[in-house]
């Protein structure tokens, strides 16, 4: 809960910004300590939800496309051409990840009966189960990763980072989970 240890404390960011101030004090470094920053959470959260997720044999892309299809709502079905743009991989890898799914029960592949050239993916009952249990241990891990701040920290930690998404030209918001 933002601590004042925690606070005060360096990180490797700090550290490297420290090296650039000795060598080049002409320049401001404070964007690279932000973007430094961003990118080193990045890194750390993804670890963190990798491992969480293989607690449950399961891989973050596995994850993304299952999380997908339960947030479609039911009957939990979207064609693989809805399923590759909100999980944003090619129509390629998404058919290698969907045949693995396939093979492991947690969704079904079947032609489109109102349009025959559309194939529409759907959660399996196994699939639909596993996903709602994975999305419970995946929110409890993401809690525990943001443990260190207070919801009034998180919602400005949310509020700069949507910022940053826009200046970025992230407009649809859709994300994979």
């Amino acid at each position: 809960m933002g601590t004042t240890d925690q606070v005060d404390a360096a990180d490797g960011v700090d550290r490297i910004t420290a090296q650039w101030r000795a060598i080049r004090p002409d320049l401001d470094t404070s964007p690279m300590a932000v973007i430094g920053r961003i990118s080193r959470a990045s890194r750390l959260l993804e670890r963190g939800i990798k491992e969480n997720l293989a607690l449950h044999g399961v891989e973050p892309w596995e994850f993304d496309v299952l999380a997908t299809l339960l947030r479609a709502g039911a009957p939990h079905v979207l064609t693989a051409g809805e399923l590759s743009s909100a999980a944003m991989v090619s129509s390629a890898a998404l058919t290698n990840r969907i045949d693995h799914l396939v093979e492991k029960g947690l969704v079904e592949r079947a032609v489109d009966p109102a349009h025959r050239r559309r194939v529409l993916i759907s959660l399996t009952d196994s699939g639909r189960e596993l996903t709602n249990r994975l999305v419970e241990h995946h929110l409890a891990g993401e809690e525990r990763q943001l443990a260190g701040l207070t919801a009034v920290e998180r919602d400005r930690l949310t509020e700069l980072l949507r910022r940053v998404l826009l200046t970025l030209g992230d407009q649809t918001g859709d994300q994979a989970r």
